[in-house]
């Protein structure tokens, strides 16, 4: 028997797989996966993590207490109708697919059936992730204790009301790209001014992951750490300017709302 079983296996599934692994909170043998035998790069990549496969949404169900949905959103209906006569009530169904609302979940499976929605990012493969959840009307106290002792082996984890998981995948799950774009930019800045590709791209990342650090650990508002950085007409207050310029701020806070937004389109369609 499974202690915790995927129906799906692409990037999102397999990032959570890789951080319960490398956490040591589940063994090989305790995951298992499903994907639809058109999708064999998907289960052959879970298959080289050493866990178990199938082409079988059901018997991942039957054979795993915990059964994390990680499917894409339009699919979920219809993988909730075919493994319903499975969910019984020692089963917890944890859904990370985007938009898709409690109430989505509770009416295609049985009365009272336990159900939670998690919102991941693929940090967590490497055990950096940022989730947040919440429980369903069927879901016990018990429920939120075990996926914050799971979540929390792969990165940070609190539980959220229901209406700020779209607003989190906006800023965690999506941001990730983000900020992925902004690190790269960066990087080609010091491309552009003579320093080698894969240099200026560990000088970016280091830089990036120590400012975030220091938001953490020091806890400080961001504007002053800025601030703190930026010595009258020094240089760095320079490219500050120029970021105002370009809209830099607006541009993210428009990427954080318009991925959040179209997560509340799937939701409602």
């Amino acid at each position: 028997m499974a202690a915790l079983g995927f129906i799906g296996a692409g990037r999102m599934a397999r990032a959570l797989a890789q951080g319960f692994l490398r956490s040591r909170v589940l063994a090989k043998d305790k995951i298992i996966a499903s994907s639809p035998a058109m999708s064999s790069a998907n289960l052959s990549l879970m298959k080289d993590l050493g866990v178990n496969i199938t082409t079988d949404n059901r018997q991942v169900v039957q054979q795993s207490p915990v059964v994390f949905l990680a499917v894409k959103p339009h699919i979920v209906p219809q993988v909730l109708k075919e493994i319903s006569t499975d969910v019984t009530k020692d089963k917890l169904i944890v859904s990370v697919a985007a938009g898709v609302t409690l109430n989505t979940l509770q009416q295609n499976l049985p009365p009272s059936s336990r159900v939670v929605r998690v919102m991941p990012n693929t940090p967590s493969m490497i055990r950096a992730g940022c989730s947040v959840y919440t429980l369903g009307g069927g879901a016990h106290d018990h429920d939120g204790t075990h996926i914050q002792r799971l979540m929390s082996s792969v990165g940070s984890c609190e539980e959220v009301s229901e209406d700020l998981i779209e607003a989190v995948l906006g800023m965690s799950s999506s941001g990730v790209a983000f900020f992925f774009i902004a690190l790269e930019a960066v990087a080609d800045g010091g491309v552009k001014m003579g320093i080698p590709r894969n240099t200026a791209y560990g000088i970016a990342a280091q830089t990036m992951l120590g400012a975030a650090q220091m938001v953490k650990d020091l806890d400080k508002h961001p504007a002053v750490c800025k601030d703190e950085v930026c010595s009258p007409g020094g240089c760095t207050m320079v490219g500050v300017h120029q970021l105002e310029k370009a809209g830099f701020r607006g541009a993210l806070i428009d990427a954080v709302e318009s991925s959040a937004l179209k997560a509340q389109a799937i939701g409602k369609s």
